[in-house]
């Protein structure tokens, strides 16, 4: 399927994994890529020299076009900034900041560069940067949100941007993939869905949870901190609300949630970690290998389409 957004990445499907702290990995991010969509390999807060083994280490594993997310709230975000230019990195999508200290030098190294917003005015800050396209995050998502659904944000986001804008949150079959380009998008971005995934090296605690959760298993923890985040309701989310509705200060909040998404992906304490988690955990049923979930995607989005006529 050919779209503006395969066209700029080089890529065969208009599918980009996300970047998913301590999930998206270089295992993950060449098995998206070999399968046709766009991986990624999270950097979070990881040091500039982890980033950099990790695109190397990808690169080992795939010809094939991926990118690397970067935090920008991260201390390293500099030197990894840096790094992704040195190692030829094809893309770079980014969160949690601005990113147009960095423009200059990506694009000198040919990079492409996909900030994730979620609202219009950031939407069209990205353009005015120099933005190549924008990934609209609807509230649905997994990880830190913003307050707009998808299903409003993406055609609000589409109608104010004249770069590709790529539709997250929410998605995770050929259903919600029609949706999104019916509401303006020319690609998607998944998290949730590429978790339960043969090849993300997450524990397999973490991962069941994912499968068995139901669609009323999500909880947002952290809105009155001003950082909402999204994940499968356990102990640690019950006892972070019950902080919040007493009022508690930031600080013990924050001691509550530190390291807490390390613990669930690698350590498998899904208890009192962070599973973070979008609404669509509850659509997730199996484990599939990354092949099998963009392929079924993409069959299932053409028939739809192809029967749009007849449901009309």
């Amino acid at each position: 399927m050919i779209t503006e957004v395969t066209k700029l990445l080089g890529i065969q499907y208009p599918v980009i994994q996300g970047g998913m702290a301590w999930v998206a990995e270089h295992h993950l991010a060449a098995a998206v890529s070999e399968a046709g969509g766009l991986g990624l390999i999270g950097a979070s807060a990881a040091p500039a020299e982890w980033v950099r083994n990790e695109i190397r280490e990808a690169k080992k594993l795939t010809d094939k076009p991926f990118g690397v997310n970067i935090m920008l709230m991260s201390p390293y975000a500099d030197e990894v900034a840096k790094v992704v230019a040195e190692e030829g990195v094809k893309v770079v999508t980014t969160g949690a900041g601005n990113p147009e200290k960095y423009m200059e030098l990506w694009k000198n190294a040919g990079i492409r560069v996909i900030p994730v917003v979620a609202s219009v005015a950031l939407a069209r800050r990205m353009e005015r940067a120099g933005a190549d396209a924008v990934v609209a995050e609807g509230c649905e998502s997994g990880g830190h949100i913003g307050e707009t659904t998808t299903m409003a944000l993406v055609p609000q986001v589409a109608d104010a941007v004249k770069i590709p804008v790529i539709a997250a949150g929410g998605i995770a079959d050929g259903r919600g993939m029609a949706a999104a380009f019916m509401l303006g998008a020319e690609a998607v971005q998944m998290g949730t869905r590429f978790v339960a995934s043969k090849e993300a090296v997450v524990h397999e605690n973490y991962k069941q949870l994912v499968i068995k959760a139901k669609d009323i298993d999500t909880r947002v923890t952290g809105r009155t901190t001003g950082h909402p985040v999204r994940a499968i309701r356990n102990e640690m989310t019950r006892h972070y609300l019950e902080l919040e509705k007493e009022g508690a200060p930031f600080e013990e909040l924050e001691k509550l949630t530190l390291g807490g998404l390390r613990r669930a992906v690698v350590d498998g304490d899904v208890k009192t970690g962070s599973v973070m988690s979008g609404q669509i955990a509850g659509m997730v049923k199996d484990e599939k290998s990354c092949k099998e979930i963009i392929e079924q995607m993409m069959n299932e989005m053409e028939e739809l389409l192809k029967g749009a006529p007849a449901r009309l």
